[in-house]
């Protein structure tokens, strides 16, 4: 078995096997259901109940036909979750690189679209790291941050590190806080009195007080009366840091 596995390629893609476009598989095929509704479905139910939660019999519930009808559509539950993926790539807002307008602004507008997408849908962060992720969506936001990059003025061959800079760090950024509002949801209560009541527990224990008590003036000077300020001003500085270091290295030459 370890043998096989060590043989076997890189995980098939719908994109790769012309299943992507299929609207059924011939005669017979449910009435009232396509391609789209099963994948805008799927995107509706990862939202409100998650990836752990998701599976093809609670889709067919979703849609009101047997499990076996939405086979007809797609042949796998994997399809299914790579088609929701790209789904969701075609809901970012790409600039025109073409527009004449500063890169700088495009790049952040970019960054700020990819980030609210990691948070909106919060099992977008492991699809992403588990599929080729090739889609058309998906594949024109990547030539669109190629060719903002590349209007930066570095050489060709640092394009792609500072894509990974900028979009790498967008990534766990929007991962984590997509994953602590998760979390806040399955309480019940607001982001703030989260917040609030996780500081005050570890500020109480001995072995987190001291870090909490060290870091307390860097947390009163991050500013910010709401827990979504402070991650905004965060983001915002961060990725500031990342421009100023694209100009930097283009001035070295």
């Amino acid at each position: 078995m370890a043998k096989a596995a060590a043989g076997r390629g890189p995980r098939a893609s719908v994109w790769l096997e012309d299943k992507a476009r299929r609207g059924g598989r011939g005669g017979g095929q449910p009435s009232g259901l396509d391609r789209e509704r099963i994948t805008e479905v799927t995107v509706r139910l990862l939202d409100a109940e998650g990836l752990a939660k998701f599976s093809m019999r609670r889709l067919a519930a979703e849609l009101n036909v047997t499990a076996m009808s939405v086979y007809w559509y797609v042949d796998t539950k994997d399809d299914l979750l790579e088609l929701a993926l790209d789904a969701a790539f075609g809901e970012l807002r790409l600039p025109d690189p073409d527009a004449g307008e500063d890169w700088r602004d495009q790049l952040r507008a970019l960054a700020t679209e990819y980030r609210a997408l990691l948070v909106r849908h919060a099992w977008l962060s492991p699809l992403a790291g588990t599929y080729l992720n090739i889609g058309p969506k998906s594949l024109a936001f990547s030539r669109v941050v190629q060719r903002v990059i590349r209007r930066t003025g570095l050489p060709a061959h640092r394009v792609t590190g500072a894509i990974s800079a900028v979009f790498q760090f967008v990534y766990g950024y929007g991962t984590i806080e997509g994953h602590f509002f998760a979390r806040v949801a399955e309480t019940g209560m607001t982001p703030d009195d989260y917040f609030q009541q996780a500081m005050s527990s570890v500020s109480e224990r001995p072995e987190t007080a001291e870090v909490i008590q060290e870091s307390r003036d860097i947390m009163a000077a991050r500013g910010g009366d709401t827990v979504a300020e402070m991650m905004d001003r965060d983001f915002t500085f961060a990725l500031d840091l990342l421009v100023a270091g694209i100009e930097a290295m283009v001035e070295r030459g």
